[in-house]
């Protein structure tokens, strides 16, 4: 099983890791692209006013384009711990033992705009770029979305897809049945089915932590909807796109 993460905006600062190392990171595949994205990152960052324009930061927000710039040299932690806000304040990855957070490096994987994707557990900067930022000469959903589907397309196995749909545009998980894409809602009186915003992300942070703590083993559609069950998860069939992996809804 692969469960997909989106990231978040915030991130932790410092780190008591080395300084990014491609050659650490999971998926190696995507070294190449991420190089690229990098560079570009550190280069634009250079001139503050392009970098906060290109971020659509505001005057409070300078100490983003502070990151980006020492992203080859700053500290990293791992993926799981650097991110905040909440969804990940939900999931509290620093508050797992040993085992879930063995469980997460295996299984567990975050879908960056920086780096593409990344293991839990791999080690990583602080740095701010989103789905939707522009870097000169380069359209992140162009540049990731067919070398990301593809790694997806290489994992054997379950796929749990939790990102936002900015994310999964930004590289879609392959269209069969053990690859499903969850959509929290909520349900009204008339039993209408709603999407939601806030609580989407802290209904998917409790999800995901659940998975590490219970460390089940699943490999069909049909194992997670049984093992939900048992955790207190009402996850339902949902409304499946032309093309798109199978949807499923977390009702919240």
């Amino acid at each position: 099983m692969l469960v997909l993460l989106p990231p978040s905006e915030t991130k932790r600062s410092g780190g008591e890791g080395h300084a990014l190392e491609f050659a650490a990171l999971s998926f190696p595949v995507l070294d190449e692209p991420r190089r690229t994205v990098v560079d570009a990152t550190c280069a634009l960052a250079a001139d503050p006013d392009a970098m906060m324009r290109a971020l659509k930061l505001g005057p409070r927000q300078a100490s983003e384009v502070e990151r980006n710039l020492h992203l080859t040299s700053s500290p990293t932690m791992p993926a799981l711990d650097r991110y905040t806000g909440v969804l990940f304040d939900a999931l509290d990855g620093p508050s797992l033992d040993a085992d879930a957070r063995e469980y997460a490096r295996e299984r567990v994987a975050v879908h960056s705009a920086l780096l593409g994707l990344v293991g839990a557990m791999d080690p990583i900067p602080a740095y701010r770029l989103s789905h939707d930022s522009r870097l000169p000469g380069i359209r992140l959903k162009a540049h990731w979305r067919a070398r990301v589907a593809a790694a997806l397309a290489e994992h054997d196995g379950l796929i749990v897809d939790l990102r936002s749909e900015g994310y999964a545009e930004l590289g879609p998980a392959p269209v069969r049945p053990d690859s499903v894409f969850v959509r929290v809602v909520s349900i009204d009186g008339g039993g209408r089915r709603r999407a939601l915003n806030h609580f989407n992300k802290k209904a998917k942070g409790l999800f995901a932590r659940a998975l590490l703590e219970a460390r089940p083993t699943l490999a069909t559609r049909t194992d997670l909807l049984d093992w939900a069950r048992t955790a207190g998860f009402r996850l339902d069939a949902g409304h499946s796109r032309p093309g798109a992996p199978d949807e499923l809804d977390l009702v919240a």
